[in-house]
């Protein structure tokens, strides 16, 4: 493994800093070679820390790094539930409580076939950075299973929530561990799981975010990560001294986070080209209804293939929306991890692509992130362009502790104001220690510091 950073290289890194570095990588690849996403999440922090490490030996002296990379609690369950034809299922459940030096931890819950525990390593481990880039009282976790509730009644779902927070409520709360919502699990799900947690808790309203505003959530807590998202590529484009108003946009996924930044680029002034979800891609030249898509994905529950049936300008491919030969501005991959490989991020060069801002979690490997940056495409990472959704996750936290209720305008307010400073914090960190304009550096140094400084202070943690 070469730890090199993105404009610098390796060679100004001192020998003491390249074998603790290397020490960690090799730790971690030994004990747990079979997680290829979370060695990949680790990896991807060491390839950046170097500068850090030279100014801050005391972190290399008491194995911080380490430490770091080992969650404090690993926790899996079964989940058994009855289906509607009364046969007995069985699904795992996993909950990752990494790191809590800054606040309690905090992520999302994901219900996917896909979810196994590298998976959620690696997305608590990227939580951690994220949730501390914000500078909230926060720290990072992550959870979920392998339950797919496509094609599940909302019995069924209810059924296996119930059944998931019942062994869950066991090890969350507001002052512990608050979980949200991710990939699979919606307001429907939230429903259901909090409805659960009531009744085996009672009514802590803080014990879980992203809950209707019936019961307790937040205005705004629906469209954060999109609106976020869309705002963070904005405070990119700022730096250009241009705007959204007639770019180009391409996004992957049609689900929470793609409809709502749809939504926003729209009102921006950005025109949505193509979208996708996991069987396909629409392109529709005269722009994307947002609307449309919002209603055959989350109201009928269908497939994106469905809008080019009712729309006349609309044209469905299977497969990839990167492999789409079409010229635009602004790629915003929102689906999920390692979706642009080299090669697909080679062609989004081709294509003319000058921002690449991640809605989803990691959806770019290392080698396309290698070809960003020797294409001059600017690289937003999604620990800070998605940062909107945990951050008003604690706004609704605030609210449910207090018994208020703030306006939409209020929280879309507050969420435009993090989302500028999570940018400006990654653009100043990158600037102090030399890395120019480098955003994944800048996102990277920053959460660690306030992590690393949290846990110095505490001592052995």
């Amino acid at each position: 493994m070469q730890y090199v950073n993105a404009n610098k290289g390796g060679n100004g890194m001192s020998r003491q800093v390249k074998e603790y570095l290397e020490h960690v990588y090799q730790v971690v690849q030994k004990r747990d070679p079979e997680q290829h996403e979370f060695i990949e999440a680790v990896t991807d922090l060491l390839q950046t820390i170097g500068p850090v490490l030279e100014r801050h030996p005391e972190y290399i002296k008491t194995n911080l790094l380490g430490r770091l990379v080992e969650p404090e609690r690993v926790i899996q369950f079964r989940v058994p539930w009855v289906d509607d034809a009364g046969h007995y299922q069985v699904n795992r459940g996993f909950r990752v409580q990494f790191n809590s030096a800054i606040g309690p931890y905090k992520g999302g819950l994901r219900f996917h076939p896909s979810v196994n525990l590298s998976i959620v390593k690696f997305l608590g481990f990227e939580q951690i950075l994220k949730n501390a880039l914000t500078g909230l009282p926060i720290g990072g976790g992550k959870g979920g299973s392998d339950f797919d509730s496509k094609e599940k009644s909302d019995n069924e779902v209810m059924h296996f929530c119930q059944s998931f927070m019942t062994e869950l409520s066991r090890y969350i709360g507001p002052a512990s561990d608050v979980p949200a919502g991710d990939i699979g699990v919606g307001s429907r799900e939230i429903g259901y799981l909090y409805g659960q947690y009531k009744r085996l808790r009672g009514a802590e309203r803080g014990g879980l975010t992203g809950k209707s505003t019936s019961y307790g959530g937040s205005l705004v807590r629906i469209e954060v990560t999109g609106f976020g998202l869309a705002y963070y590529t904005n405070e990119i484009l700022k730096t250009l001294d241009t705007t959204f108003k007639g770019k180009r946009v391409v996004l992957s996924g049609a689900g929470n986070v793609a409809i709502y930044t749809m939504q926003k680029v729209v009102e921006l002034g950005g025109k949505v080209l193509a979208c996708s979800d996991s069987s396909g891609y629409i392109i529709d030249r005269n722009g994307i209804d947002y609307k449309l898509v919002q209603q055959i994905k989350e109201v009928e529950r269908g497939r994106i293939k469905e809008y080019a049936a009712r729309v006349a300008t609309a044209v469905y491919h299977s497969g990839s929306v990167w492999k789409a030969e079409l010229g635009y501005d602004i790629a915003l991959p929102c689906a999920t991890q390692n979706e642009i490989d080299g090669e697909k991020a080679q062609l989004l060069a081709v294509n003319g692509v000058k921002i690449v801002a991640e809605g989803a979690n990691m959806p770019s490997t290392a080698e396309a992130i290698s070809v960003y940056r020797k294409q001059g495409i600017i690289y937003g990472p999604g620990k800070a362009a998605n940062a909107g959704g945990v951050a008003v996750s604690v706004l609704e936290m605030s609210q449910n502790s207090t018994q208020a209720s703030w306006s939409f305008e209020e929280v879309d307010r507050q969420l435009q104001n993090i989302m500028h400073n999570v940018f400006e914090k990654s653009v100043m960190t990158a600037k102090k220690y030399g890395l120019d304009n480098d955003l994944l550096a800048g996102t990277n140094i920053a959460g660690f510091i306030r992590v690393a400084d949290a846990m110095m202070a505490q001592g052995l943690v």
